[in-house]
């Protein structure tokens, strides 16, 4: 409960315009293994004064199988199945990836492992070329696809559990369209082709601080937070 309260605070004086730090430190267990991942969170929940760290031991977990054809089911499978390795804290788990519009939001949930679905793997001795190979696919399906109807979003369904029940669901997205070719030699995954508009520039080719204040991990769990302080 005084967590909650705290979060409560914390909320109350972000909206008199106060900043919004906690009189106590309020702490989150990420269930993830990702650096990237745990730097957006952490990022994000610094307005908040909330501490955001790894579930202990999450290394030597076995991991859920993520089955599901939506983010929320992975997210959820994820965050409910990690929060019994804590009890009474609260766990936090992310789905997320990248939606296409004029591929009826594919790659989805499938964002990671897209041409390996499509059958494009890397030999066993050679280095990972998983976002190479992921990136070529999507510059292919898109082929022909005029730049107006090239519309896609990052999307982050974030889920909070305790003691394998859930407890609050939040989403966060950016919004912007995929290119014809890439472009930067920053970030990872798709961001080469992601190009904001507003920017001039891929997600490649900004810099970190102002990717993370883009961040769709950042922005879902901005959206979580007030939903558990209450």
């Amino acid at each position: 409960m005084q967590r909650c309260r705290a979060l409560s605070i914390a909320f109350e004086s972000r909206a008199a315009g106060q900043p919004a730090k906690l009189k106590m430190m309020p702490r989150l267990y990420a269930a993830t293994t990702s650096a990237g991942k745990l730097r957006d969170f952490r990022t994000a929940a610094q307005a908040y004064g909330v501490d955001i760290v790894p579930l202990p031991g999450i290394a030597e977990i076995q991991a859920p199988a993520e089955e599901g054809d939506s983010f929320l089911a992975n997210a959820a499978t994820k965050a409910i199945y990690y929060s019994r390795f804590a009890p009474g804290e609260l766990v936090i788990a992310d789905d997320s990836g990248l939606e296409v519009d004029a591929l009826n939001g594919a790659p989805g949930v499938r964002s990671a492992r897209y041409a390996a679905d499509a059958g494009v793997v890397d030999s066993p001795d050679a280095n990972d070329n998983t976002d190479v190979w992921n990136n070529m696919l999507l510059i292919q399906k898109l082929d022909g696809i005029p730049e107006s109807l090239r519309t896609a979003r990052y999307h982050c369904t974030l889920v909070a559990a305790r003691d394998g029940e859930l407890v609050q669901v939040a989403d966060g997205t950016v919004e912007g369209t995929i290119l014809e070719a890439p472009r930067g030699t920053g970030g990872f995954g798709y961001d080469p082709l992601f190009y904001l508009a507003e920017l001039d520039k891929t997600m490649a080719e900004i810099d970190l601080e102002t990717k993370l204040s883009l961040s769709h991990r950042g922005r879902a769990l901005a959206a979580l937070l007030p939903k558990i302080s209450q």
